[in-house]
């Protein structure tokens, strides 16, 4: 099962794709980034060009996006949300299930610890895709440990 992992963001939107195995293996992990001193509509479109380009050449199974959470910034919050709905719309519009985790989960999932920082982020993830350096920049090691969430939260999902 190939799963692409989507860490939203109108700035930065990190993305990662990984192959479920014994162990699992990280195939692409990059970040499409937007002009913050472009209009909102073209950050959007350039976001979701963006997405359905790298859908259209890594063809996941399925798609794990890291759902909005409450942000003290209400801009930010608004900006993280305008760019979950176009990972939702691209991979919706590819035919693709999605799941949504929240960032604690994400954080759990991988190192154990719902408050864990974007550096042991980037360390578990490392470590658990036997990787030489932890992936950087952190939008793509955490769209890659929203990949491995997924896949450890899929069967457990099929059971219910």
């Amino acid at each position: 099962m190939f799963v692409m992992g989507i860490d939203p963001g109108l700035s930065a939107t990190g993305y990662g794709v990984v192959e479920g195995g014994h162990p699992p293996t990280a195939m692409l992990a990059g970040v499409i980034r937007t002009d913050p001193g472009a209009p909102m509509a073209q950050r959007l479109a350039e976001l979701f060009i963006g997405l359905t380009q790298v859908i259209e050449e890594s063809r996941p199974d399925v798609v794990a996006v890291e759902s909005v959470f409450t942000n003290q910034n209400l801009q930010t919050a608004i900006s993280v949300g305008r760019a979950s709905g176009v990972a939702l719309l691209a991979a919706a519009r590819a035919g693709l299930d999605v799941s949504e985790y929240a960032p604690t989960a994400v954080k759990s999932a991988i190192t154990g610890d719902g408050s864990a920082s974007k550096k042991q982020i980037q360390q578990m993830v490392a470590r658990l895709l036997h990787l030489a350096a932890p992936p950087r920049p952190a939008d793509a090691a955490d769209a890659l440990a929203i990949a491995l969430c997924h896949l450890r939260a899929a069967p457990l999902e099929r059971a219910r």
